[in-house]
This record gives C-alpha cells, structure tokens and sequence, in this order.
C-alpha cells in the first residue's frame, strides 16, 4: 500500500470514528430520556470535550497515523489506548467542572462508543479486504536480485502477504545462490516466462542499470504485458530519463512513470465519479434520447439502432462496445476507420458524429465498469495489433481504463488515423493523462468535450 492509499484509509477512518462518537452522543441522550440535555450548555461543554479528547487521544497514540493497517491485533491494541486515554480525559473532567451529569447518560455513552468502535474496527478490515479483492490489489510480485535491499522487500512482503504473494526471486548471475528463504532461484532470462505462467504483477529490480543494460529492454517487455516495473537502488542513481520515486519500508523504488490510478483511494474515487456520472446521464438524457434517436436511425437507413463492436480495454481485455449506429451496414466496419467525406455515414450520422452523440451509449459500458467517463479512447481489436507494432509505448495506454472522451480528443487528436505522427501525438497524451490523473482533470476534460460538441470538432466526422 502506497502512501496516497495511507491518507485516504486514515481520513476515512477518523471521519467514520467521530461520526460514530457524535451518534452515541445523539442517541443516548434519546435513550434515558434526556432530549432538553441538548440545549443546556453543560452537555454542549461535554460533547465538545469527548470530542477533544478522542482527537488527542488517538494523536498521543498514534492510532491513524501508523502504517500496519494489515496488522489488526496491533491496531486494535492502539484503539483500545485511545479509548483508554479518552476515559481518563473524562473522568478527569467530570472531577473538575462539578456539574451534576447523569451517571447513565455517560455509561450509556462510554459503552455505546466502545460498541461502535469494535463495529468498526472489524469492519473496516473486511472492507479493506473488499476493497483490494474488488480493485485487483492482489499482487504476485517478482524481485531481481541477490543483495541487502532483495531481502529486506521480500521481508516485507511476506509480512504483508495478507494481501500480496512473492512469486519468487530471481539471482542477478547465471549461477543459482543456494538460499532456502528464497522460493524460487533462476537468472534474467527466466523472468519474463515466469511472470506470463505465474501472472506476476510487479517486478522490483535491485540491479543497477548501469551494469546491467538489459533491465531496460526487460522493463519495456514487461509494460507489454501490463506488469508494473520497479527500480531499486542500492545507493543514489541519477539515470538519464524521468524516474518516480516511492518508499517501501524507507527502501526508494524507481518506476518508470508516475501511475496515480494505482493508488487505492484513486481508483475508488475514479470508479465513484464513474458511476455517479454515467448514472445521471442514463437516467436524464438517454432515457428519453433513446427513443427519438431510434426513430431518427430506422428514417435514415436499415438496420439495428445500435452499433457494437469488441473494442480493446484496460489490460488489453476486449470488450463490448455500444453506440448509436451511424453508418449504414456494411462488411468492413471492423476493419476500416471512418474517413472525411466517407460515403457509409448515414445523414443522422454525420449530425451524432458532429456532436458525439453517437458515444452517449457508451455511459452504459461506463456504468457496467468496462469504460470510464475520461480515459484513452478504445480502438478496434485490429487497430490495437497493427498500433503496437508501430508504435512502442502504445501498450502503455491499456494501463487504464478507456473513456468516452479523453486528454488526446480535446486536443485535436481525434478521428482517422492519418500519419504516425498522429498516432504518436494520441499517445503521448494518453500517456500523459495516465501519469497526471486527477478528478479535476477529468472534469476539465468532460467541460472541453461538451464546449467542442456545441463549437464542433473539425476532426469528427
């Protein structure tokens, strides 16, 4: 788990404590009968002051600011601390400020708090192991290397193997080092065919570039096939290309470019907007589009209402895409991008293409989770294969999930395919939206779509 991931879990946490604590507050003065507590200013000192001190408590012990969340017995040890100290606070309290309080709206308080905070701490465990099944955070994870820095990620690894599998480790020589705490031995050659039969997520190299260049070309096949490559330096490297830089156990990893979507609480924010999003437009636009586009497209020419066609997705993963039909039926539709002035596009057609309303089906695959709102634009399963021998990073761009709109559309890049050079343009956009993911970028580019679909788009047609 990165450090965004330690944020988001701690804010949502602390959040759900307090709200809890000002619940049992709430409830218990309706519990002993004590409504008009609320409005005598003693009970409004005593709510701030548990409230003070369950924030000062948890900051004395740590409590959301410890990074073994995967270590419950632990973590609930430090709750039970915090709990402890609040008490103390309490009590301490209730000694000074002489106000006639009643005994059973405190125990009631203290009792229904320590109810609620056991609740908690159980389920926010099994939500956290919801959440990394459901987000596809179970790693298989590949170290290069025989060294100090090896040992120690796959210490750590192990003592988080809660969530995360070591697949093996792999000796920098051809000569195999006879070490049982490593599962696996072999040399760089191995690698690859074992991170393809063993569905290796994640490579941590602890080699040195420098003395072995061929970690590059290993990185460039390993992000072929959607596997998350990682430097580890013994001692500080300066190497010729943009690095980022993250901590495990204060050991700095190298990755070749910054994936923000790969942290926890991105993802779960990203899919949140998705559904929120994809949900309004379903039911206050396409529920009565619908009917008025499919009368417009039966007028204009024979055929289904709508168009699907297997597109390449996150990981490469086809999938179904919908749209509204705008060409009149034809047997090279797979296989032939729609060009200027070309003859298949129906009169309908040509106006939904100009406006992209021929894309707002796709809210459906946004909705089902096979596309996002903001993403790479999906292509033709044949496109995707001739696209990739072009152009190398190409592949890199299925690192996420594809989008209705995306950063390359708004910025020109849409449409026929013309040249490489506007092929590698798309992508370096793509890839760019992909290492500097926010929800304030996506919705910069969900209000430049909507403005280009009123101004018009002289690449849609």
């Amino acid at each position: 788990m990165n450090r965004l991931s330690y944020v988001f879990y701690r804010t949502m946490l602390w959040l759900w404590d307090i709200f809890s604590l000002n619940l049992v507050l709430i409830l218990a003065g309706f519990f002993i009968k004590r409504a008009e507590a609320f409005s005598q200013a003693p009970y409004h000192v005593f709510f701030a002051v548990i409230n003070l001190a369950w924030i000062a408590s948890t900051y004395l012990t740590g409590l959301y600011l410890a990074q073994d969340w995967l270590d419950f017995e632990g973590f609930s040890k430090r709750t039970i601390k915090a709990y402890l100290i609040t008490l103390l606070i309490l009590f301490f309290f209730t000694f000074i400020y002489h106000f006639p309080y009643s005994r059973l709206y405190i125990l009631v308080v203290v009792g229904g708090f320590a109810g609620l905070l056991t609740i908690n701490r159980i389920a926010f465990n099994i939500l956290i192991f919801f959440l990394r099944s459901r987000f596809r955070l179970q790693k298989n994870v590949v170290i290069l290397g025989y060294n100090d820095n090896s040992k120690r990620l796959l210490r750590y690894f192990r003592e988080e193997s809660k969530f995360v599998h070591v697949a093996g480790c792999f000796e920098d020589e051809e000569r195999v080092v006879r070490d049982e705490n490593f599962p696996i031995k072999g040399n760089l050659t191995d690698v690859m065919p074992f991170v393809l039969e063993n569905k290796v997520t994640e490579i941590y190299s602890t080699l040195a570039p420098e003395h072995f260049p061929d970690l590059y070309e290993l990185a460039k096949q390993a992000e072929n096939q959607f596997v998350h490559f990682r430097f580890v330096p013994d001692y500080k490297i300066f190497v010729n290309r943009n690095i980022y830089v993250d901590f495990i156990d204060n050991i700095p990893v190298l990755s070749l470019r910054n994936e923000p979507l790969e942290d926890t609480g991105n993802r779960i924010k990203k899919r949140l907007f998705d559904i929120a999003f994809s949900s309004l437009v379903i039911l206050f636009l396409l529920s009565w589009l619908i009917p008025i586009m499919a009368i417009l497209i039966k007028l204009s020419s024979k055929g289904p209402v709508f168009f699907t066609q297997m597109r390449s997705g996150k990981s490469n993963q086809p999938f179904l895409c919908i749209k509204f039909r705008s060409l009149r039926m034809n047997d090279d539709a797979n296989k032939k991008q729609v060009t200027r002035n070309d003859d298949r596009v129906t009169k309908i057609g040509r106006f939904m293409r100009k406006t992209n309303l021929d894309e707002l089906p796709q809210f459906f695959n946004v909705f089902m989770g096979d596309m996002s709102v903001v993403g790479p634009r999906p292509h033709m399963l044949k496109h995707t294969e001739d696209f990739a021998n072009i152009y190398k990073q190409y592949m890199i761009r299925h690192f996420v999930k594809p989008g209705v709109t995306g950063w390359a559309q708004v910025n020109g890049f849409r449409g026929e395919i013309t040249d490489n050079l506007f092929l590698q343009k798309r992508i370096e956009h793509d890839i760019w939206y992909m290492e500097n993911w926010t929800l304030l970028l996506d919705m910069k580019i969900i209000l430049m779509t909507a403005f280009l679909s009123v101004k018009g788009d002289k690449n849609a047609f």
